[in-house]
């Protein structure tokens, strides 16, 4: 009885081996990595970059419900239920109830307002080395995501994707 051996990055035929957008989600939690550096320099600890966008949010409207807040950064609510939740774990957020049984308010936490200052400051900061960045190279990404916007206005990723498919024999 013969074992396979285990291929540590997979197999050549493993089409999950290449992707053109992998670098893409690489450069971006490279980035994430260097904006928490940040936090952690001025000790600002278990803050994921994902969150200040909301905590933000938070502080500029006050408390608002999953849906509102969702609405507000463009998640669906059932995404950002997930995020508050881990957010609570942290200590950034709280919930409380709504103005009816069924509803939850979501609301900054004494430890997010202590920070939310410096948070806003990130976030410029952040914006304006994003721009500098941009400046360097000779195709924005902005401009890249403009531009693949308007080509999937011309034909969705679904149907680019389902006429692939069509023409594949494995697909059926």
């Amino acid at each position: 009885m013969t074992q396979e051996k285990e291929r540590p990055g997979g197999g050549a035929d493993d089409p999950g081996r290449e992707s053109l957008w992998r670098p893409l989600r690489e450069l971006q939690e490279a980035m994430d990595a260097e904006i928490a550096r940040v936090y952690a320099e001025r000790r600002i600890e278990g803050l994921k970059p994902s969150f200040v966008r909301e905590l933000l949010r938070l502080d500029a409207c006050g408390p608002m419900t999953i849906g509102a807040l969702a609405t507000s950064v463009g998640l669906t609510p059932s995404a950002l239920s997930q995020k508050v939740a881990a957010m609570r774990t942290a200590g950034w957020v709280r919930t409380v109830p709504g103005a009816d049984a069924r509803s939850r308010r979501v609301t900054l936490t004494a430890k997010s307002r202590q920070v939310v200052g410096r948070l806003a400051a990130e976030w410029r900061a952040t914006e304006a080395a994003l721009a500098e960045l941009e400046a360097e190279v000779p195709y924005p990404l902005s401009r890249v995501v403009v531009d693949i916007e308007r080509a999937l206005e011309r034909q969705s990723f679904h149907d680019r994707i389902a006429a692939k498919l069509a023409a594949d024999p494995a697909w059926e």
